[in-house]
């Protein structure tokens, strides 16, 4: 395959990946839809063709994962695709390097290094991107696992980091087993890891207890699905509200922005959340998005309020970027003129919040904070019996968006062993319990009010109580690799100059002296 045909092929075969995450959700696609990327890194004539191969997969992928935002962000979208594929370049280089060449047969042995080093590349590239300044954690290989409890169960061990690894990890091992002109040693073990790592995964699931009950909560939510102006989502929120007063809810959550003023500056505002706390007999978690006080900044808040006033209130700490605000503002404020970019960024908010709900107790975050696996799992270690994600979604109608967002609540519920409530303004709300099953799902289309009845749990998981390891073990990995990889290159090095010096022999006589002759090869004797 010439070097053009290699690259177009990489950025054709990278794209189909994100059929494993809503919509379609094909989750069982994620087992293999690396492979083709890999292949076409591992047989690379050079290491520099392989990274830049994978980099055009890794932008194929983000285009098509990440398409809802075409209509939003228009040709920005190719460079906002291939900055996180550039992550992808050195899982190619290391597959090329430990699996593909023709220096040396892939033997087992560096078959099992592959196992270790791709995989290890691939999370720490993920992890890197986590970083809400480079992005956000969006379209993370193993969130794609949200319908698929087998595999999902490795996220209570490691968060989602572990179940990308365990993806990696099987997708090295296929491409090892069908990879052309591989030795069959090397191939037979690729194929036995690839069918061994999966039902490791079940066995995990199936031989895990269940969690510890802590009883159950029942939570309304209401969708009015309003895009238009703030006070009519109020409005609209509070009439459907008054609709659960039958089903005796304990917490009734709203959607993202559903108040535009702040209630401190307003009494009247409070006043009407109050009315329906009231009127529900429950608590109301509201979410304002407004300017606090005078000269305060604009900032979004998750509000709960009770029948005789505010119970507490969380600031939003991880913002959009470009969406809630611009990185860089003075060097790319430029981009608002072209896109739906925001033109006045918000205030972030300093540290997570538990609120009281009666005996029980919730946690919330606030739309793009549920891609962040580290918010959750804090929120369920400083003891929060219920996480809430207040969304609106109202930028992404009918798009793959709204589903992919409410499928990261399953991951974030086994992550941190806590059920997990997605309420929507006007995208997909979702619930679902401690080990990911779905108790609900109102796709962006419902509009309405209804409860979910959440079980509860006491569990805490591994994830919980160590944190994010996997990316720090990968990050070692990659580490000690390197320095393995120097010391054999050194050595390589020391031999060949060792190698290359001429060992001293005695000069050999002219021809008619004498061996031993002083005289021998001594000029005119």
């Amino acid at each position: 395959m010439s070097r053009w045909g290699g690259r177009l092929a990489a950025l054709l075969v990278g794209a189909p990946l994100a059929l494993a995450f809503p919509r379609p959700g094909w989750w069982w696609l994620a087992l293999a839809g690396l492979v083709p990327v890999l292949l076409l890194a591992m047989t690379a004539p050079d290491g520099r063709e392989a990274a830049l191969r994978a980099w055009l997969g890794g932008t194929g992928f983000f285009l098509a994962v990440n398409a809802f935002l075409w209509p939003k962000v228009g040709v920005f979208m190719v460079p906002l695709a291939m900055l996180p594929a550039l992550l992808w370049a050195p899982v190619g280089w290391l597959a090329r390097s430990l699996l593909g060449g023709r220096a040396r047969a892939p033997t087992p042995g560096r078959l099992a290094a592959a196992l270790v080093l791709v995989p290890s590349a691939f999370v720490a590239g993920e992890a890197l991107r986590s970083w809400d300044q480079l992005g956000g954690p969006w379209g993370l290989l193993g969130a794609s696992q949200w319908n698929a409890p087998a595999l999902l169960s490795v996220a209570a061990l490691g968060g989602v980091w572990a179940v990308s690894l365990l993806l990696v990890a099987v997708n090295v091992a296929a491409a090892a087993a069908v990879r052309p002109r591989m030795p069959a040693a090397t191939r037979v073990v690729g194929a036995v890891v690839a069918v061994t790592l999966p039902l490791a995964a079940v066995a995990f699931w199936s031989l895990r207890p269940a969690p510890t009950s802590a009883g159950t909560m029942k939570v309304g939510f209401v969708q009015p699905g309003v895009v238009g102006p703030v006070e009519e989502r109020f409005q609209a929120s509070q009439r459907l509200s008054r609709t659960l007063a039958g089903a005796r809810p304990d917490l009734v959550v709203w959607g993202e922005s559903s108040v535009g003023r702040d209630p401190a500056a307003h009494p009247a505002d409070l006043a009407r959340l109050e009315a329906v706390a009231r009127a529900v007999g429950a608590p109301v978690l509201a979410n304002v998005d407004a300017q606090r006080g005078a000269g305060g900044g604009i900032y979004k808040s998750s509000l709960l309020v009770g029948p005789s006033g505010v119970l507490g209130s969380y600031d939003k700490m991880r913002l959009v970027p470009f969406g809630e605000y611009v990185p860089l503002r003075p060097l790319l404020g430029w981009v608002t003129r072209f896109t739906d970019a925001a033109t006045l960024d918000r205030h972030r908010g300093s540290h997570l919040a538990v609120l009281p709900v009666g005996d029980l107790t919730v946690g919330p975050v606030i739309c793009f904070e549920s891609a962040f696996p580290d918010l959750t799992r804090n929120l369920a270690a400083m003891g929060a019996d219920l996480v809430v994600v207040q969304t609106a979604d109202t930028t992404f109608q009918g798009s793959w968006g709204l589903d992919q967002h409410a499928s990261l609540s399953a991951v974030r519920a086994v992550e941190s062993g806590r059920p997990v409530l997605q309420a929507a303004l006007s995208g997909t709300t979702a619930a679902f319990d401690a080990r990911g099953h779905r108790l609900a799902w109102a796709p962006g289309s419902w509009r309405g009010a209804a409860t979910v009845e959440l079980p509860l749990s006491a569990e805490r998981t591994p994830y919980v109580r160590t944190g994010d390891v996997v990316p720090a073990a990968c990050g070692l990995a990659l580490a000690v690799g390197a320095l393995v990889a120097a010391r054999r290159r050194l050595s390589r090095g020391s031999g060949r100059r060792t190698g290359g010096t001429p060992r001293s022999r005695p000069a050999r006589p002219r021809s008619g002296a004498a061996p031993g002759s002083r005289t021998a090869g001594r000029p005119g004797s």
